[in-house]
């Protein structure tokens, strides 16, 4: 069997492995994170979002409907708040997590994302994506029913345009995709910007924090994490530099690195068999080419 050909069969394996895992869950799920009277977690398949209820109105984040109806988030919603839903902040410009908004403009909602996220979207004009109405550039902050929400751009990582939404008072973060439960970075890193998103976390590291909501669970179905995995992160990604560095200065190529390069610290990370090759790939362009 060639090299790609069972890169390929380990991929078919672990997503065969992923959906067998949420079939034995059910769809949906709403959950109240520990310790607070207001901030949850939606789950929809194996995406999810926080959402954060006040006397005065709802902040919700990315739809998360990965193109389904979105009705089952705004259920949710409603089933613990009959508050209006004042605000949808946008994690990202991805549409996997912000596609399918459209029923809560509907309801009066505000769209909230990131100066950047707006002209992407703008550009591409997808037709089942609502378009921001207002945009954040460095930090915006929203003070709504007792509560307040802090919004930072920490710079380019999982897209040019991520904002970290924190809740100063409950000492929460829900950020997307880019650090991940105990996990590689995803397939080949798509729209990553390298090296920059080390720098992007250790300024998220830098954050008063202890609770992480990610953009999809993690291991076992687990929703929440601690400040562990962004140190994790940081630290698994300045090895993975490393080794690609060490090399591509070797004058190795893409096939002898991505055959040679091991991080068994890592490997009983989620995603390391099927997606490490692709990790290394990502790296090898940055210190191979540039890009």
């Amino acid at each position: 069997m060639s090299r790609i050909q069972l890169a390929m069969a380990v991929v078919c394996l672990t997503t065969v492995l992923s959906a067998t895992a949420q079939a034995q869950q059910p769809p949906t799920a709403l959950t109240k994170v520990e310790g607070t009277d207001n901030v949850y977690i939606f789950r929809y398949m194996g995406h999810q979002s926080m959402f954060i209820t006040t006397p005065d109105g709802v902040i919700a984040t990315d739809p998360i409907s990965e193109r389904r109806p979105v009705k089952p988030y705004i259920d949710a919603i409603q089933s613990v708040s009959k508050a209006p839903i004042k605000y949808v902040i946008y994690s990202h410009s991805h549409f996997d997590h912000i596609a399918g908004g459209k029923p809560f403009k509907d309801m009066g909602a505000t769209f909230i994302a990131q100066a950047n996220a707006k002209a992407r979207i703008a550009a591409l004009k997808p037709d089942d994506v609502v378009l921001p109405d207002q945009t954040v550039d460095t930090q915006k902050i929203i003070e709504l029913g007792g509560t307040t929400l802090v919004l930072d751009y920490v710079g380019k990582n999982h897209s040019d345009n991520m904002l970290v939404m924190r809740l100063p008072k409950e000492k929460i973060i829900f950020t997307v995709d880019w650090i991940p439960l105990q996990a590689v970075q995803f397939r080949g890193m798509a729209d990553t910007y390298v090296p920059d998103i080390e720098e992007s976390l250790k300024k998220v590291i830098a954050m008063d924090w202890n609770i992480l909501i990610p953009g999809h669970p993690g291991p076992g179905g687990r929703q929440t994490g601690g400040r562990d995995e962004a140190t994790n992160q940081l630290a698994y990604l300045q090895d993975l530099s490393a080794a690609v560095k060490k090399a591509v200065g070797e004058g190795k190529g893409y096939d002898v690195a991505e055959k040679e390069i091991k991080l068994p610290k890592y490997e009983s990370w989620g995603g390391y068999a099927a997606f490490l090759p692709m990790n290394i790939e990502r790296y090898f362009d940055f210190w191979n080419r540039g890009i």
